[in-house]
């Protein structure tokens, strides 16, 4: 692997390794481990082929765009608005679910000196970022990498102190009723489509261009194996006490100081995370809708916090619906971008997927399927 590759690899295995991690846990116990393994390896699969759709697009295209305007360019002006009312209710869902976690986190760090609620943790959280996200001060930018290393860091932390005490009575094979619950989590947490055109752009010989695929596909195994691996040493300490963070549900049996630990890492990364999101969504609102600087910063500040105040606080559901709107709008808009840019594209891609011509349709299909069962299971019961 030349230095390029990895560069990409670890930027795409960056962006779809995030705050999801940590509600992998809870709706792996809750659902048990046969439905857990099952959506791993299809929505892993459909996922890793949405990828690897968006960057046969990419390739196909001679413009730069991003989501939007991919839409926008193969399916219409009336479409691009699909993608930019997912765009902006997947940041805002995901900075909720940050100001949630970030709460908790916080809590289990300093719960014991500063005896306060994780619901004002959680404003805490959002009003010291917020300021950063209003100064857009250039360190926003490399947050990512910061993200990276305490993420990965905190998890193998976690690796290390639960391993001895892994249990495997702490496994429940199936629980009927909440089988449905892990779609949108899991979905969420395997998402990264939005770098595929940063790699896209970053590559500039076609020698490299022709790896994407190859590095979609070692991406998509890293992930999806670390989750796994991630959510069986939890599960298989905490059992049914797993908590929605992964991390709460742990103290009784590896004691304080170690998840104090691990939430200090988890804590980091999050922090970046809603750095980037946040001052994403203000440069959006300022470029793409032309807002004033102090109207766009407003809306990306405050919308997360007014939701957060509104009563929206489970962390899981939050993720649940956000993971919900990426597969069937985000995740149906690439699959049909990418049947017209087989057939409108303006240039000839470095690969080309040798598919049945029906597989596209099959993703769709898991999609929406795995969409209106995860609607049942909210709100049909």
């Amino acid at each position: 692997m030349n230095n390029s590759f990895l560069l990409a690899l670890s930027t795409l295995v960056g962006t779809i390794i995030g705050g999801g991690i940590f509600g992998i846990p809870y709706v792996a116990a809750k659902s048990g481990f046969l439905p857990a393994v099952f959506y791993f390896v299809v929505l892993g699969l459909a996922v890793m082929l949405l990828h690897l759709f968006f960057g046969e697009v990419c390739l196909r295209t001679k413009e730069k765009f991003r989501l939007i305007g991919y839409t926008r360019k193969y399916l219409g002006k009336k479409a691009s608005w699909l993608a930019i009312f997912s765009t902006l209710f997947v940041v805002v869902g995901s900075l909720l679910a940050y100001i949630i976690l970030g709460g908790n986190f916080l809590h289990i760090v300093l719960g014991e000196v500063i005896p306060l609620s994780s619901g004002v943790f959680s404003m805490i959280f959002w009003a010291v970022l917020s300021l950063f996200i209003i100064r857009g001060i250039q360190l926003i930018a490399k947050a990512e990498l910061v993200m990276n290393i305490a993420l990965f860091a905190g998890i193998f932390l976690i690796f290390f102190f639960t391993a001895p005490h892994v249990n495997l009575e702490n496994f429940s094979l199936i629980n009927t009723d909440n089988i449905f619950l892990p779609y949108g989590v899991i979905l969420f947490a395997l998402v990264g489509w939005a770098a595929i055109p940063e790699i896209a752009d970053f590559f500039k010989r076609k020698k490299e261009k022709r790896t994407i695929d190859n590095l979609v596909v070692v991406a998509g195994i890293v992930t999806a194996l670390l989750y796994f691996v991630f959510s069986l040493f939890v599960v298989g300490v905490s059992g049914q006490e797993t908590s929605y963070d992964a991390l709460q549900g742990l103290i009784p049996f590896l004691g304080k100081e170690v998840i104090v630990l691990g939430a200090l890492f988890g804590l980091v990364a999050i922090a970046a995370s809603f750095l980037v999101l946040g001052n994403y969504l203000k440069n959006s609102l300022r470029y793409d809708f032309h807002l004033p600087y102090i109207s766009s910063a407003s809306i990306a500040i405050i919308a997360p916090a007014a939701l957060f105040l509104l009563g929206l606080r489970e962390f899981i559901s939050v993720l649940g619906i956000v993971g919900l709107v990426l597969g069937v709008v985000e995740g149906v808009l690439i699959v049909a971008v990418f049947l017209q840019a087989q057939k409108k594209g303006t240039r000839e891609p470095e690969y080309k997927l040798r598919l049945p011509f029906f597989v596209p349709y099959l993703v769709a299909f898991v999609l929406v399927g795995g969409a209106i069962a995860q609607l049942f299971f909210f709100y049909g019961r």
